[in-house]
């Protein structure tokens, strides 16, 4: 069985967010952002995250922007200009399209954790990734939310 994990750092603790995944054993962290450099992501900021993920957990971290939605979509999102139903339709077809499946795989991402803002993931892109690549595989997979 293969085990993909999600996370968001937004209203988590350094603390909190790495202790999350050592506890889980996550085996490396995988950042969705079309964006890891804001200022507002603190000690998620890609390079720091980096850094912070091997030291901390002896993770490596990867930061895959197939994997993340387009500028526009979020800020039609964000703008109230598409229903979520409607993110969720387009985002999906945008990892179709991207063959994200075909390219990367999902066996290689056992164990690993898709990271991004948000801190639930009712409306986060990255439960749509893990649903996909669950309904996209040929082995059973198991999706883990860190909340």
């Amino acid at each position: 069985m293969i085990t993909l994990y999600t996370i968001g750092f937004t209203k988590k603790s350094a603390e909190r967010f790495f202790g999350l995944l050592r506890d889980n054993g996550v085996k490396q962290l995988v950042d969705v952002r079309i964006n890891n450099s804001s200022q507002l992501a603190g000690f998620a900021k890609g390079k720091d995250l980096e850094f912070f993920v091997n030291e901390i957990c002896h993770i490596p971290y990867q930061h895959i922007v197939d994997f993340a939605p387009t500028k526009e979509l979020l800020d039609q999102w964000h703008k109230n200009e598409v229903t979520w139903t409607e993110y969720e339709e387009i985002y999906t077809k945008m990892l179709k399209d991207r063959e994200i499946v075909k390219k990367y795989g999902v066996k290689s991402f056992d164990g690993a954790c898709f990271l991004c803002s948000e801190d639930t993931p009712e409306q986060c892109h990255r439960r749509l990734l893990a649903e996909y690549m669950k309904e996209h595989s040929k082995e059973e997979v198991r999706i883990v939310h860190l909340i």
